[in-house]
């Protein structure tokens, strides 16, 4: 299935049914009075967060979404029916945003999740809601009310902990590959990841993490070059970032610490917050350097990259260090998520001001 991560769509609830004028006429019942109901609503637009899927394709080809509008009312004090929802499944993690005025309206992140987008309008009131003692037969009415509508803008920012980056065929999708259940397309040549793929790395029983290996970056990604710019959105979510570099290039002029200045270079300029998450080092391939060389070229290499942060040495067509690495990135992981999850301490100097339950 095609990736898309963008899509445009107009929705439009339902609009209220009319309220109805009517008098009860029965033999026998000379002033039987007002009988006339209210419309119904309009029905609602819903979108739900489903797990199953991990692309907006599906509203590349379809963009308007209309709700049913309610029905009048009618006499016989019969209200009108409630028009029908609709339900828009979306991925977990998409943005909308009104497309418009720019502003975000919702984000889906939970499995399931379920968010109103727009409103359907609400019915009018027959002449029955009028009666009164002094007017006993009201000939007042009103119409629906119109439904909410939207053109909004869908972005989907995948739900992952860790984000591969790094240069084309530095070995990102190798290493997804080994140490997860994703398998990506892997080839002698850049650019083979053409979209974001997603791994679950199982550390051990209900221990896992999710990783997203991305299109390759290259200078000059963030003004629009390459591929990886169309997706360096999807590791704003990230709890972890993973620069993996090649440490043996098929050309020997290549300079692996000036490709690796660049890719840090590009994320500063495409979002500051991203730039300063937390980013390790996985020098890859050290399977195709001479064991005795491996030492001073890595020495060399952290020297003038002037990294003081974690450095993992790995090759990930043999799995050589992979271990080590996920066990450390899982314990990483799961000390944010503690953070993340515990609770707010209150000063005790402002204790005071707190209401009592």
């Amino acid at each position: 299935m095609k990736f898309v991560d963008e899509a445009y769509i107009d929705v439009s609830a339902g609009d209220g049914g009319a309220g109805c004028v009517s008098f009860r006429h029965e033999k026998y019942k000379e002033f039987g009075g007002p009988n006339g109901g209210d419309g119904g609503r309009g029905g609602h637009v819903f979108a739900v967060a489903d797990e199953n899927l991990n692309t907006l394709v599906d509203f590349r080809f379809s963009r308007r979404y209309d709700a049913q509008r309610g029905q009048h009312g009618m006499g016989s004090d019969m209200f009108g029916a409630a028009g029908d929802d609709i339900t828009l499944k979306m991925p977990v993690g998409t943005i909308i945003t009104d497309a418009e005025t720019g502003e975000v309206l919702f984000e889906l992140l939970k499995p399931g999740e379920v968010i109103t987008i727009a409103k359907g309008g609400d019915g009018g009131f027959g002449n029955l809601r009028y009666k009164s003692a002094i007017n006993r037969a009201p000939r007042q009415k009103t119409p629906g009310w119109p439904g909410e509508k939207r053109n909004l803008k869908l972005e989907l920012k995948v739900l992952a902990d860790v984000g591969l980056l790094g240069m084309p065929n530095a070995g990102k999708s190798t290493l997804i590959t080994a140490v997860s259940n994703a398998r990506p397309r892997i080839a002698d040549y850049p650019f083979t990841t053409l979209h974001p793929n997603l791994g679950v790395v199982r550390v051990g029983p209900e221990q896992s993490f999710v990783v997203a290996d991305l299109p390759g970056l290259i200078e000059g990604a963030s003004e629009g070059a390459g591929l990886g710019h169309l997706f360096l959105r999807h590791l704003q979510r990230t709890r972890l970032l993973l620069h993996v570099v090649d440490m043996a290039p098929f050309d020997d002029a290549i300079d692996t610490v000036a490709q690796a200045k660049a890719i840090v270079n590009e994320l500063k300029k495409y979002d500051k917050k991203l730039f300063d998450k937390p980013r390790w080092l996985v020098l890859n391939k050290l399977d195709m350097v001479p064991l005795e060389e491996r030492a001073a070229l890595i020495k060399d290499f952290v020297k003038r990259f002037k990294y003081k942060g974690p450095v993992f040495e790995i090759s990930a067509l043999t799995r050589e260090g992979c271990e080590p690495l996920i066990k450390a990135v899982y314990q990483h992981i799961s000390a944010q998520q503690k953070i993340e999850s515990a609770p707010e301490v209150i000063d005790p100097r402002f204790a005071a001001d707190v209401d009592p339950i």
